[in-house]
Order: C-alpha cells, then structure tokens, then sequence
C-alpha cells in the first residue's frame, strides 16, 4: 500500500509564510496552486501546503524526523527563522532518547523537527 501524506498549514499572514517555509526548508515553493497556497514536496508521496485563511490559523501541529538534527538546527539559525518570525519554543528528548525542536510560528503554528539520540 502507498501512503500519500498532504499536510496543510492555514496561516494569519500569508504574504509573510513563503518566506519562514523557505527558511525552514531551504527551498521554495515546488508549485503554487492559487493567490493564497503554495505547495512543497519535501519527499516522495509528501507535501506541505502553506494556504491563507486566517480564521483557522494558529491550530497546526507537524511533525518531521530527519537524519542530522543537529546540522538541520543550525541550518535552521543560519537562515534566520529566529529573525524572521519562527522562534524555537521547545527542545526535549523523549523517554526513548529521542530528540525533537518544536519551532512556533506567530499565529501559534508548530513545526517539529526530531532525529535520532545522542
């Protein structure tokens, strides 16, 4: 069986999400759908879409797994996400060792970033 995962993220301020998922992805849009969507596709069968509706902003929370957590946080820092309106608020490490950042957008969004232990 193949899984398809179509992952939205309703944002307050549109104009200003392309820029904080380019950071955080470090690659543009792979398609805009419409004025207020944009699409990425970080992998194979998975995509994010970024769309303007302000009256359902703030509820998202996804997370990712990755190799290299660490490297991918200080990609995340060199690119300004901090400067830019994502701020990380959470860092932990769960009782099976893994580690997980949990970066907030303004209007409340969460991405979740987490890799293997130390």
């Amino acid at each position: 069986m193949t899984v398809d995962l179509f992952a939205g993220i309703s944002v307050d301020d549109y104009a200003a999400a392309p820029d904080r998922c380019e950071r955080l992805l470090d690659s543009p849009p792979t398609f805009v759908a419409s004025e207020t969507e944009a699409v990425r596709e970080p992998g194979e069968h998975r995509s994010v879409f970024i769309e303007g509706r302000p009256e359902h902003a703030g509820h998202a929370l996804h997370t990712v797994f990755v190799d290299g957590l660490d490297d991918l946080a200080a990609g995340l820092t060199a690119r300004g996400l901090t400067a830019r309106g994502l701020e990380r608020a959470k860092r932990e490490t769960c009782p099976n060792g893994i580690r997980k950042a949990t970066y907030r957008a303004p209007e409340g969004n969460g991405i979740g970033v987490g890799g293997a232990p130390f």
